[in-house]
This record gives structure tokens, sequence and C-alpha cells, in this order.
């Protein structure tokens, strides 16, 4: 919030302010960007190198918002995925620009839509909601059980969804949980439920197995760094830290233990760092087969030498609390060709191996009711015979003054 008040002091001061949004270039970097508008290296220099590597994640083509007065960048606002953001900005004291990551603020839009057809499908979703991408989704879910071709004037469609809204414009992806349409005047429902499948019931048949396993050893898979895993803090993008008392990503898995547990390798593979390693203190990095590589960080001692091989279950080292630490844990990490991962989605078995399956399996079905479906079908058909007008998003198809429409920026 803190974040949001100072962007807002800041804006009551550019009387001439205007908010623009642009697009990242393909090919540009953070550097480039910086040099493009004039602000000296010394800024980039300055960014901790945790940081740093976060520069990688500007996307191509991401929108982002800038804030000019007389040609000057005041502040800029530039994504990170969906959940934090680059925020640059120019103090009004020493005329420096500094640089800080802190969370996107979204305010998420939640409307049932219900029109009739008049022109085209798309060109109706377009009038009506002033966000095309909804159309284009509701085209994917359906699939080839309408073509949307055959849509004709007085057919109608509703649908049930939520967008996120940030600086009055849709981000990030919607999602559409109920939609209806009538072609030909027959109803054609989808309905979505809580793992993202769509389907044209309220109600979902769901087949199970029954089957017999056996262990297979293999270093295929990872196993637990730690014997007892008691996760204390999860992988995220957006984590306040305990130490800097600032919003910052944790890209890793903090695992609570006594000073001294072991610390097993997850997979077999060869010892590529074993030393002190800047805020993670003792740490070491093991390189594994198709693209993996593990860090275990904040060791009281280690167990092994760079350049060693080692084996899945191998102590490697022993919990501690040297590094930027609040106490004695392991942080681990993992990451894919380069790329960090959440280890919780890898670490699924206790034991070296693969559950392979054996003898017959036998395949059984049930009905499930699609949570909130009826519900939601009941708001459909309210909102047909209401003539719901539904919310009409903003696309800035022109730059904001910031005092005149300085609430479009607030949100």
């Amino acid at each position: 919030m803190r974040h949001i008040l100072l962007i807002c002091i800041f804006t009551l001061s550019l009387f001439s302010a205007q908010l623009i949004e642009k697009n990242w270039k393909k090919g540009e970097s953070f550097s480039m960007y910086l040099a493009k508008n004039g602000i000296p290296p010394t800024l980039l220099r300055s960014i901790a190198k945790d940081d740093m590597t976060l520069l990688s994640e500007i996307q191509s083509d991401e929108n982002f918002c800038e804030l000019i007065d007389n040609d000057i960048l005041e502040q800029a606002l530039i994504p990170l995925g969906e959940e934090m953001q680059i925020h640059l900005y120019r103090d009004f004291v020493h005329h420096q620009y500094h640089f800080d990551i802190i969370p996107i603020s979204t305010k998420t839009i939640k409307d049932t839509v219900y029109f009739k057809i008049e022109n085209s499908f798309f060109e109706d979703i377009q009038k009506n909601t002033n966000n095309p991408r909804l159309g284009f989704l509701l085209k994917r879910y359906y699939g080839q059980s309408i073509n949307f071709k055959t849509l004709q004037k007085g057919d109608r469609i509703a649908f049930i969804y939520s967008q996120k809204n940030r600086l009055g414009k849709p981000y990030g992806k919607a999602t559409i949980s109920t939609s209806l349409i009538q072609n030909h005047k027959k109803n054609h429902f989808i309905f979505r439920d809580k793992k993202g499948v769509y389907y044209d019931n309220t109600n979902k048949d769901i087949s199970y197995t029954s089957k017999k396993k056996y262990l297979v050893k293999s270093a295929k898979y990872f196993v637990n760094p730690v014997g007892n895993m008691r996760i204390t803090s999860k992988f995220t993008y957006k984590r306040w830290h305990p130490i800097l008392h600032r919003y910052r990503p944790h890209l890793g898995i903090d695992i609570g233990a006594k000073r001294g547990v072991k610390i097993y390798a997850v997979n077999d593979g060869k010892v590529i760092f074993a030393g002190r390693l800047g805020g993670y203190g003792n740490a070491v990095k093991i390189s594994h087969a198709d693209g993996y590589m593990s860090l275990y960080a904040h060791q009281s001692k280690l167990a092994v030498k760079k350049g060693q091989f080692v084996k899945a279950k191998q102590v490697i080292g022993y919990i501690g609390s040297t590094g930027r630490s609040t106490g004695p844990h392991l942080h681990f990490g993992l990451y894919k060709n380069h790329k960090p991962v959440d280890p919780q989605k890898y670490l699924k078995i206790k034991s070296i191996g693969s559950t392979m399956l054996k003898n017959k399996i036998i395949t059984k079905h049930k009905i499930v009711p699609i949570k909130n479906a009826k519900r939601n079908r009941a708001k459909i058909f309210k909102a047909i015979a209401k003539k719901q007008k539904a919310y009409l998003w903003d696309t800035y198809s022109r730059p904001y003054d910031m005092i005149n429409d300085r609430s479009k920026y607030e949100k």
C-alpha cells in the first residue's frame, strides 16, 4: 500500500504529467531502456544481484506504463509476470532515479455479460465489453461444438467471468466460469470445474482406477533433501522478506530443522559449487541430468567439494544458519535450464524410484456435480431476463492527464 500512496503523491506534483501505455520492444534489454531515457548506468550497477536475475523476466511485447512530464520519464511500472513489477522513479529533491520491485496492484472484476448478436460475434463482444480477448477465450473453450460462423442476428450470448484490472485495463488471462451460447434456438452451455476443465453439463463423469503398485528403483525422481520435510516458506514471486523488510521473490522453499541435521542430494549429479555464496552463506550447487540444478543454502558445514560426483540420498552437508538467515533452516532451490521451478512439484516421493503399476487395472466411473454450476446457470438466465448490461473496459485509446483523470491510475 505504501508504494501506491508514494505513486499518488508523486502524481499530485505533476500537473502536466501523462500516463502512457507502451509495449516492451523485442530484443530490448533493461540497460538499453535506461540509456534510451537518459538514465545513468550507475543505477544498473546499484541493483542487487538477486534483483538483476529478475530483469530477464521482462517479456517482449509486454505492456507497461510510463509517467512522462515535459518529455522526461518520471516513473515507469514494468511487469515481471502477473504478481510483481519494476518501479522506476525519479525523486524531486536530487532528480535521481531509483529502482525497486513492488507487487502489482490489481482489482479483480467479476461480471455477467449478456447481449444479442447484431453484427458478428467478435464485433458484438468488442462493443459490449471492450475486451475482445473474451471472444477468443469462448471460441477456444467451445472448440468444435459450435461453428461460430453460423451465429446469426438474434442469437443470445451470456457468460460469467473474472478478469484482473490493472490501471483500468484488462490484465492477465480472464477466467470464464459459465457460458451460454444460443445458436438456432439451441442452448449450448459450458461449465468450468476447479481444475479449469470445461464440461457441457452441470455434472461431470469422473473415472478412477484401482491398481496395485510396486517400486522400481531409479535416480530419475527427486528425493527429499531433509528427512523431516517441515516447510516454513514456500516458492513464490511475492514474499515479504523477514530481514530486508521488502517484497522479494522467494525462488525456492525453506525447510525448518535443527542445526546439524543431515542434508541429502536430491538426485545423482556433479557438485559444481561448494563454498560461501553471498546471502546464501555456505552453499552447495549440484548439476543433474536433463538440465536440472539444485541449490542447498545456509549450511553449517559442507560435506562435499566442487567437482565431486554424488548419488541421490548422499549426505552433502548439515543444517545451519549462515548467510542472510533468521535461524537454522535449509533454503532449497531447484532450477530447470537455469530457470527456477517450484521444488514442491518435483519432490513427490520420499525414496528413490518411480511407482509402477502391476496386475489388472480396474477403471470405474462416478457422476460428480460441478461446484456452483447450477447456481451460475440460474444466474445466466436471470441476466438474460433482466437484459443485464456488461462492464465496459477502458482500453487506453489515449494518454491520460494524471490530474484530470487521476482515479484511473490509483485503482
